[in-house]
């Protein structure tokens, strides 16, 4: 990673224009502002702790009988609490608590895996510079060379006389979206806020705009206030897009990231609380082509794919739209299993998830799904998952994603620390 600057001091020379796939410039970091350091810390309740500690203890031991009796681990969490209002995990309690919250995620369809996460321990890392250091090796070894790994990094907790780092962005990897004179977006529409809140704080965006412009990563700490890190160019893997029969495709310069690693979710451990836990799986070709490509608040690429296509898009009932939309996901698997990078189709998914389904029934557990979220959005009801209930409920450990977090993925505003 390159070294740190000020926000406001960097030189206006040497720019260069949009780089082309897969050559995203490194940049250095830069400073937003100065959080007031004197605020009172979050008052933690240690009641709610402990019980939530004891409860992930109990399933701990309960799923490691190897790990023994229970009693001398609670006794000493227990004083723990009691002495700093929070307590430590240990290294294997720890990894145990990130791969259980992946398995209780309602919202994720690809949970089969959950056992192959490979959690990354760098709790004792709470700095900006080194949170987001760590978060570009994640990149790098989540890729490994195409065949994307499940991984998590965990950083620094919430503690009552420390709170923990924060990521801004929704992803590590996201796109500018660049406000135009006539009020269209180059770039993808929903970042555009968050652009623009980047842009007025001082991040030179390239000279020459393009549609796929990664933004910095931001990262805040109470200390530091947030800072900002252009992502190196060997941590940004991406696909361009190709159909394997329409040739002109390619010329629409499509491309997209190959690691999707959620960044902004509050990850939840037996009432200890990682607001930086950064995690990926790998990409459901539906979320790449139906959803960031396909919906009319992202790149909206249906109607041109569809006049290219030589659809009639007068009439609604020649299902143009449908007919452009598989297209667009039928490249997008194309273009990633050509690549060499880890992707999986929507019937092919589904079908994995009732099979965790059923191993999670016969391990006498219940599995939280949220259909909407389970439910492809595309050709929904050709997929089995789409014909039964489920049960909705929220386990822990879990991932959450608090209304603040949200709202600086989108906005660039508020700090966290203020």
């Amino acid at each position: 990673m390159s070294a740190e600057r000020s926000w406001g001091k960097a030189p206006r020379t040497g720019r260069r224009g949009s780089p082309g796939p897969g050559r995203i410039r490194a940049r250095a970091a830069h400073a937003i502002g100065r959080p007031d350091t004197a605020r009172s810390p979050q008052v933690t309740d240690t009641e709610l702790v402990r019980a939530a500690a004891r409860d992930f203890l109990e399933l701990f031991h309960a799923e490691h009988p190897k790990a023994g009796w229970m009693g001398p681990r609670l006794a000493a969490v227990m004083r723990e609490i009691d002495l700093t209002g929070t307590y430590w995990h240990t290294p294997e309690e720890l990894a145990f608590g990130a791969r259980v919250a992946w398995r209780n995620n309602a919202r994720c369809i690809g949970r089969l895996y959950w056992r192959s996460l490979q959690v990354r321990d760098l709790r004792t890392v709470s700095d900006a510079r080194g949170v987001a250091g760590h978060c570009f090796d994640h990149l790098r070894a989540a890729h490994n060379g195409g065949k994307i790994r499940p991984m998590i990094s965990v950083f620094a907790p919430e503690a009552p006389s420390r709170p923990a780092p924060r990521i801004w962005n929704e992803q590590l990897i996201r796109y500018a979206g660049y406000e135009q004179p006539d009020g269209r977006v180059l770039g993808d529409p929903r970042y555009r806020a968050f652009t623009s809140e980047l842009i007025r704080r001082g991040w030179r965006q390239p000279d020459r705009t393009g549609a796929f412009d990664v933004l910095p990563l931001v990262v805040e700490t109470v200390d530091e206030g947030p800072r900002m890190f252009e992502l190196p160019v060997d941590a940004v893997h991406e696909v361009p897009l190709a159909h394997p029969e329409l040739a002109w495709f390619a010329d629409l310069g499509m491309r997209w990231h190959a690691v999707p690693v959620i960044s902004n979710n509050r990850l939840d451990i037996g009432g200890v609380s990682y607001p930086a836990a950064p995690f990926n799986g790998w990409y459901m070709g539906t979320e790449i082509g139906a959803r960031n490509f396909g919906d009319n608040d992202r790149y909206a690429l249906v109607p041109e794919v569809a006049e290219r296509m030589g659809l009639d898009t007068t009439d609604e009932t020649s299902l143009w739209r449908d007919r452009a939309l598989v297209e667009i996901n039928r490249a997008v698997l194309h273009s990633y299993n050509q690549s060499g990078v880890t992707i999986t189709d929507h019937h092919t998914e589904s079908r994995r998830f009732l099979i965790h389904l059923e191993r999670e029934e016969k391990a006498g557990r219940r599995c939280p799904a949220d259909w909407t979220w389970i439910v492809p959005p595309m050709s929904g009801s050709l997929t089995p998952v789409f014909h039964r209930y489920y049960n909705a409920e929220t386990q822990l450990p879990n991932f959450f994603n608090d209304p603040e977090a949200t709202h600086r993925s989108l906005y660039g505003a508020p700090p966290a620390f203020i």
